[in-house]
């Protein structure tokens, strides 16, 4: 597409403003601390329909206890640096999973079974309040589960699972019903990256991890669906109400 790596001033201003309200949404999220407007002129196709025009470019100065992502390690293992991988996942440890011992043989299991709940914690978050990132791949999936790279994302103004901010997203893979299972795929790369670094105990005991995500998830989303609705105690039955006021919402 012709990309330059740089930012138009819309979509800087977005950017600015959904971090802002994520974070008071009590999201996890990088935070925006400025926006200067630039001098240069930026050629840009906004919806992709061979309409150029010249736009105002912009900086955001964003903010984050971390820009480590997924494909961080991800590419120092397809890479085969095994060594440096081993150091840094070692430096984002001890940095940011205090809970985490450097001396324990399983740290990197920890590490991974925390990644693991915490995705799933983030993406329900961002379906209770409608949020389709818009571009789910690995290097835009934070290690430390935070919202990070704004991009074409969008809020549904009413329910829609096939929901798509991203206009260049032609397949729908970022559709906002499929945010779950896009986690998901990116945990899975995420492991295959981690194994060269695990014992063959620790990469059975790892998958195991992995195939509780849906479960970690499905908990999180129900809780945060019932909290919205004021549905106290445990009911059989919340299940069911819950996705037949969402299919209603559909219909409406």
């Amino acid at each position: 597409r012709n990309g330059d790596g740089r930012a138009v001033l819309r979509s800087s201003v977005r950017e600015f403003l959904c971090s802002e309200a994520m974070h008071y949404l009590g999201i996890p999220t990088s935070r925006a601390a400025s926006l200067v407007v630039s001098d240069d002129d930026v050629w840009r196709d906004q919806f992709y329909n061979g309409n150029i025009k010249k736009e105002r470019g912009a900086i955001v100065l964003r903010l984050a206890k971390s820009w480590f992502r997924i494909g961080s390690l991800e590419i120092l293992a397809h890479s085969g640096e095994l060594d440096l991988q081993r150091r840094l996942l070692d430096f984002i440890i001890q940095e940011h999973f205090p809970s985490i011992a450097m001396n324990d043989s399983n740290r990197y299991l920890e590490f991974f079974s925390m990644v693991v709940s915490d995705t799933a914690n983030l993406i329900a978050l961002w379906m209770s309040v409608g949020f389709a990132h818009g571009v789910c791949n690995t290097d835009n999936f934070s290690l430390l589960s935070i919202t990070i790279d704004y991009g074409p994302f969008g809020f549904m103004d009413s329910y829609d699972p096939n929901f798509v901010p991203n206009t260049s997203d032609d397949e729908s893979r970022y559709k906002i019903g499929n945010q779950a299972n896009v986690g998901l795929f990116n945990l899975s790369k995420l492991l295959q990256a981690l194994k060269p670094l695990l014992d063959p105990r620790q990469k059975q005991l790892a998958s195991q991890i992995l195939e509780g995500y849906g479960e970690h998830y499905y908990i999180r989303f129900t809780e945060l669906f019932k909290t919205k609705l004021g549905l106290l105690g445990e009911n059989k039955d919340d299940n069911y109400l819950i996705a037949f006021l969402l299919k209603v919402s559909l219909l409406c």
